[in-house]
């Protein structure tokens, strides 16, 4: 008999920086195992561009174009959830930035601050707007995207790194005091995966040889690679899974 642990079906879920990489992958993984979803990024094109292809894939989906760094803007989101597919059961903070690929010390006051308000601050007031929303529904589930460098910092991705631990920091925060509402919070630490976003690291040849050989499985992540934890995390599949820090490096971190 199949395990049905790991359907979502009837859930609601809003993932940020949805629409490529990390993100969109989640998206479409949550959206295969029958949730509804809502993608979340700046640019209304790509958003509906996303949008319609989950909608091709059979999924209930819609966007919503919002710079997550508009703090004010954050609760017209879970509005937009709330509205247009019933409620919200999962929140998927994918959203991050790293305007600054360097020594630490050319990070400057305005970068510090737009690398903070995206990585840390948008995640959390998503999470205190989704609180109530999932309270009424009995429950749910916050999955927070961070990084390996949030674990140990990676040479000229400084800021970036202290961001992360700030993030991972902040799951186990959550679901210490969150536990009693039935909503899981949980970090899930990607190692380097083929996105636009990592470029800068495997377009390097030097770096990407240095880490397949500390990686145990010698190859370059895909987001699919992601997807497959995000969607235990999120589902009745991790039900006893709260405050934890999720590896999917291929063993870099060993």
């Amino acid at each position: 008999m199949a395990d049905d642990r790991s359907s979502l079906t009837g859930k609601v879920a809003l993932v940020t920086g949805g629409t490529r990489g990390i993100g969109k992958g989640i998206a479409f993984a949550l959206g295969k195992a029958g949730a509804r979803v809502v993608v979340v990024s700046r640019k209304e094109a790509a958003v509906a561009s996303v949008a319609d292809e989950l909608i091709g894939a059979g999924i209930e989906a819609s966007g919503v174009a919002v710079n997550v760094s508009n703090l004010d803007d954050l609760a017209a989101v879970v509005a937009h959830a709330t509205s247009a597919h019933g409620g919200l059961d999962i929140l998927v903070n994918n959203a991050a930035v790293n305007p600054v690929f360097g020594p630490i010390e050319q990070t400057s006051p305005a970068a510090f601050e737009k690398i903070m308000r995206v990585n840390v601050q948008a995640p959390l007031e998503l999470a205190k707007l989704a609180l109530p929303v999932m309270q009424s529904r009995g429950g749910g589930a916050i999955l927070n995207i961070a990084s390996i460098g949030g674990i140990s910092p990676e040479a000229n991705l400084g800021i970036y790194s202290v961001s992360k631990a700030a993030l991972i920091s902040l799951t186990k925060a959550l679901a210490k005091e969150w536990g009693k509402h039935k909503i899981r919070v949980n970090v899930l630490c990607p190692g380097l995966v083929r996105t636009d976003f990592s470029s800068a690291l495997w377009q390097n040849e030097g770096i990407l040889k240095r880490a397949m050989r500390q990686q145990a499985i010698e190859h370059l992540a895909e987001p699919d690679d992601i997807a497959g934890l995000a969607l235990l995390l999120c589902s009745d599949a991790g039900a006893f899974c709260t405050g934890g820090v999720y590896m999917a490096d291929g063993g870099y971190t060993i």
